[in-house]
């Protein structure tokens, strides 16, 4: 009896016997068979069933408001930090399929944070979409769903979801945690054949559904209502909207997200780039984080890390920024001008992915509620896809927001947390009016009082 020892190689196992020379002979058999003969489930059958525990657990889980676009003919692909609810959205729309009465053997999906999975490149991830078409092999004549978590953790994927995408009858579905997803890899090679949508943690309602908050039907009134909404509009600019830490008490809320942060530093940033300047990197994403809604110069940056000893130059700190930005960890608003030198003198204002990652990581923000508030409303023009700048009048009063959205209007926003103090709300004003008058452009204060009254009930 000859005794066989192979290796995988595209679709087939090419095995040689160990007989003589001429009596050897090649075998060419499926993934699938293989593992019939070695007594154990495939790659495959483990997925799926592994999967099959996790999407019962998320059946609880609160609905997103968010929604990847039902296009049959272009890859979806969803943005956002990690543990932002990326996965959560997925298991929605594989949910959907199943009501729909979709067969389950024709889902993959894969989660390439999976360590058994590392390192994993572009003939791995081929070679197990392969594997799945020949464990089911119903499922070359019939539409699939490939479910793809976390795909930049593949080298060279665009090569391998590109040709699924051209040559099966496929909706692909793909989740990534860096920017350059909606960008550079997407644009340049996946030509047209995809959809992105940016994917935060919950906005305020959702935060209210995940905390239970029944309120009463109709418009906004009440003395009870409104003091119900606002005392929960407090504990979401502390605490954030990341979906695991909604439950937590305060300790284990703060350590995890303190974690979120720590994995970013290193996994998307440190190791994507190759960064050796763990130190500088740490206390610019600290520094940005103790100064959200706030201007950021880097050349004050460059002298305050210089007078530390972590000497480096302005050009790698502006790198450093744009790594951070693309790991979705905090957001760089521009101003508003027409001449691109005005733009690029003047210093971005910086936003957080989640007001609740600011709390975590400084100790001064409980006086200073505006600041977050005002991190909360760009988020909330974020999601509505709008592009957006900051505004500087004449006389360098500052307006918040000039809001370009996507059917081309714009809009000014100036936000106020504390409406009783009338020195402020005077300023504010006074900013806002100036800036309708130079630019043409109509104007809106944000206040708690008015946010909370256009809270669907």
């Amino acid at each position: 009896m000859a005794v066989f020892e192979g290796f995988f190689r595209g679709n087939a196992l090419k095995a040689k016997s160990v007989l003589p020379r001429r009596y050897r002979f090649v075998l060419i058999c499926t993934p699938a068979e293989v593992q019939i003969w070695r007594g154990m489930p495939s790659i495959i059958d483990s997925l799926q069933a592994e999967f099959d525990e996790k999407l019962l657990k998320a059946e609880n889980g609160v609905a997103r408001h968010v929604e990847l676009p039902d296009v049959k003919n272009k890859i979806k692909v969803a943005i956002g930090m990690r543990r932002s609810g990326k996965t959560f959205l997925l298991f929605q729309v594989i949910q959907k399929l199943l009501d729909q009465k979709i067969p389950r053997e024709s889902i993959l999906y894969i989660n390439f944070e999976d360590d058994r999975l590392m390192p994993c490149d572009q003939k791995k991830l081929a070679d197990m979409l392969d594997s799945f078409y020949t464990e089911y092999p119903q499922n070359h004549n019939r539409m699939t769903y490939l479910f793809l978590d976390e795909i930049q953790n593949v080298t060279d994927w665009p090569l391998v979801i590109r040709r699924f995408f051209d040559t099966k009858k496929v909706q692909i579905y793909l989740t990534g945690s860096s920017a350059k997803l909606l960008s550079k890899e997407i644009a340049s090679s996946l030509r047209g054949r995809s959809l992105a949508t940016e994917v935060f943690p919950y906005d305020f309602q959702e935060f209210l559904t995940a905390h239970n908050i029944k309120l009463t039907s109709g418009s906004f009134h009440g003395k009870h209502q409104q003091d119900v909404l606002l005392e929960q509009l407090r504990i979401y600019l502390r605490d954030g909207g990341f979906p695991e830490v909604t439950a937590m008490d305060t300790t284990d809320r703060i350590r995890i997200l303190q974690d979120y942060i720590n994995v970013v530093i290193f996994r998307d940033i440190i190791e994507r780039y190759h960064i050796t300047h763990h130190a500088l990197i740490n206390y610019l994403i600290k520094t940005i984080l103790h100064n959200v809604a706030c201007s950021f110069s880097v050349t004050k940056f460059f002298n305050d890390s210089k007078s530390q000893g972590m000497a480096v130059s302005k050009s790698t700190l502006y790198e450093y920024l744009s790594y951070i930005e693309d790991a979705y960890l905090v957001f760089g608003v521009p101003l508003y001008a027409k001449s691109l030198r005005k733009v690029h003198s003047n210093p971005k204002k910086y936003y957080a992915v989640d007001p609740g990652l600011v709390r975590a990581f400084t100790l001064n923000f409980d006086g200073d509620m505006g600041h977050l508030f005002e991190n909360l409303v760009y988020l909330d023009l974020r999601r509505q896809g709008a592009e957006i700048y900051y505004y500087l009048t004449a006389e360098r009063y500052e307006v918040d927001f000039v809001a370009k959205f996507l059917d081309g209007t714009k809009k000014l926003y100036q936000v106020v947390w504390d409406m009783k103090d009338e020195e402020t709300m005077a300023r504010e004003k006074r900013a806002l009016a100036q800036a309708e008058k130079e630019l043409g452009i109509k104007g809106e204060i944000i206040t708690p009082a008015n946010y909370l009254e256009k809270i669907k009930i």
